[in-house]
């Protein structure tokens, strides 16, 4: 392997000639693995009144931000090239409205070899985009935010969570 390789640069994303590459995860035990992410949808008071009301003109936004997280996460190695196709056993997206937005929050579980942080970050941002789109003619300067992997549990290392 040459020093361009992965074993000798630590990125596990390199072959040994430096070509981007799909980590081979088939060594690797099953279990139980979990991620959650967050984001937020910063936007008018108009359309937190219009959220709160149900009155968004382009219908309930709540909802199909929540369908379009979930499918997110299920389409995510479709979107992101390197990530591994797996099995998705559960996908919740809660939405919560605020003062000045909407917190979004992904939580996505499996059981297989490779974990689903990706997965949650992408049904985050699908979430996010798929409000945006919902209510853009009432506050065409809402602006997605804060997107982050919070905690995720299972494989190797564990239990993780963001401090602070």
């Amino acid at each position: 392997m040459s020093a361009m390789g992965s074993e000798f640069t630590g990125f596990s994303h390199l072959d040994e000639t430096g070509a981007a590459r799909m980590v081979d995860v088939t060594a690797k035990n099953v279990s139980s693995r979990s991620a959650t992410a967050t984001g937020f949808v910063r936007v008018s008071a108009e359309v937190v009144n219009a959220l709160r009301s149900g009155e968004v003109p382009k219908g309930d936004a709540l909802s199909v931000a929540r369908i379009a997280g979930i499918m997110g996460a299920k389409r995510t190695p479709d979107l992101v090239p390197l990530c591994h196709p797996i099995a998705i056993h559960g996908v919740t997206v809660d939405l919560a409205v605020e003062d000045t937005g909407v917190a979004i929050t992904a939580r996505v579980r499996t059981l297989d070899r490779t974990g689903v942080e990706m997965e949650a970050l992408t049904s985050v941002t699908v979430a996010g985009l798929s409000l945006i789109d919902m209510i853009k003619a009432i506050d065409p300067s809402a602006v997605l935010t804060d997107v982050r992997v919070e905690e995720k549990t299972g494989g190797k290392t564990g239990l993780w969570r963001r401090s602070g």
